[in-house]
């Protein structure tokens, strides 16, 4: 039977594949391995929350859901070995129960743990890189059914190559993370001036453990958002049901959905809309647990572009973007998200050798995105900006070889352990070349 492949944002879409859910590697295995001697193309797929083609199966889909476990928790050395198709929210409330937590976390939660480091999700912190950093070891099944154990003592190379592989190199079938003890966030969320926030943004980057703002387009405003660990002693103070739901759901969520169906229709409100949105969130603090201060919903569909610059040029960057809004006459109804991470050294992160801020934009899912995203791209070219491999860009494999140092060697990794390209599709012919 034939199925349909559709992600989350509606970007994508594949059908007539075919569907297979092992239920244990073992199946996953022998499903590679057939496949590849079939001659098919084959694609595991997670939740399907990338916007670009990264995921796109053409012929063969596999879903995961049956290796979707913590299978493993050593709570003295915090070793947490957890199936490739889990989900994070899954994982979060896991970690919980053996008092365990993730150093870091972007802020959602919607995709399996494999599918946020085969793309190289990251959350926010100076001192911290992504998901991908926290992976003492994985397992891939590569397209001659083998299954390598991948860590810094054993396969290292593939180990560098698979943490980010934007899934080129093989299914990965499950995933050693280093966990940290527990641990509370104090989150304080409040509107500042614009200009406040870019003069002092390394005080505010260095001075939290974690630091990111939202800037308005067509506004002087920006919310920022700090979240610390506690001291000692103190307890969880989360936020009032009722204000969580006015500020999460109903203004971040129903009425931003609203306010993007208005500016669809008349396009001159939106800088007057951005205004009142900037001062709509109110400050707030709370004290939760880390992976509830770290992740909100957000349902509100979209499309995104988001490219990692060297952190000391961030700002330049921005000045540079909002003079192009506020000269090109169009008007951008989505806030602009500004966040930072530590260098690492896995080949494909986007923070790979250098550290890093992150500039995401966005817009409504039923306004036209291209100028606006093109335009961005133009500007973070001349700061060798990376693009997200799961968000909208137009690079090729010439484009991201001169701004990746280990691009041929995770090339030489992939021609190892899938010379048949059983793992490739569209959008990974175009970023690697073939």
């Amino acid at each position: 039977m034939s199925h349909t492949f559709r992600n989350w944002s509606g970007t994508e879409a594949a059908t007539g594949v075919e569907v297979l859910r092992p239920g244990s590697v073992d199946e996953l295995a022998a499903a590679v391995k057939a496949a590849a001697e079939q001659g098919k193309k084959l694609k595991a797929v997670g939740s399907g929350h990338s916007f670009t083609g990264c995921a796109v199966p053409e012929q063969v889909m596999v879903r995961l859901d049956g290796l979707s476990a913590i299978t493993n928790a050593d709570q003295e050395s915090g070793r947490v070995t957890v199936g490739a198709g889990t989900g994070l929210r899954k994982l979060n409330a896991g970690l919980a129960a053996f008092d365990l937590a993730m150093a870091n976390l972007g802020d959602i939660d919607k995709q399996t743990i494999s599918g946020a480091i085969s793309t190289g999700t990251h959350g926010t912190g100076a001192r911290l890189g992504g998901i991908a950093t926290q992976i003492a070891a994985l397992d891939l099944v590569t397209a001659d059914g083998s299954v390598l154990h991948c860590s810094p003592e054993e396969n290292a190379d593939v180990f560098n190559a698979a943490r980010v592989s934007v899934g080129a190199l093989g299914v990965i079938s499950s995933i050693t993370l280093q966990t940290v003890p527990a641990y509370l966030l104090r989150a304080q969320e409040m509107p500042l001036p614009l200009a406040e926030v870019l003069d002092g943004f390394d005080q505010l980057a260095d001075g939290n453990d974690h630091f990111e703002f939202y800037w308005f387009p067509h506004t002087d405003i920006a919310l920022t958002k700090r979240n610390n660990r506690v001291a000692a002693g103190v307890g969880p103070s989360p936020v009032n049901a009722i204000r969580g739901w006015v500020d999460d759901e109903l203004l971040s969520n129903r009425v931003f959905e609203l306010t993007n169906r208005l500016a669809m229709r008349r396009p001159t409100l939106v800088p007057r809309i951005n205004r009142l949105a900037s001062r709509a969130l109110s400050a707030r603090e709370y004290v939760d647990a880390s992976y509830k201060v770290f992740c909100s919903e957000r349902n509100v569909l979209f499309r995104e572009s988001e490219y990692a610059v060297p952190r000391e040029h961030v700002v330049e960057v921005l000045h540079r973007l909002r003079r192009w809004i506020d000269d090109s006459g169009h008007h951008f109804p989505f806030p602009i998200e500004v966040r930072v991470a530590a260098a690492d050294d896995i080949w494909l992160s986007t923070a790979s050798g250098r550290d890093t801020a992150y500039i995401a934009i966005h817009q409504y899912h039923r306004l036209p995105h291209d100028h606006y995203f093109q335009a961005f791209e133009r500007i973070v070219a001349e700061y060798q900006g990376r693009p997200h491999w799961g968000k909208l860009h137009t690079l090729g494999a010439d484009d991201l070889r001169a701004r990746y140092p280990y691009f041929d060697d995770f090339l030489a990794v992939r021609d190892r352990v899938d010379p048949g390209r059983t793992f490739s599709n569209p959008y990974t012919r175009k970023v690697f070349g073939d």
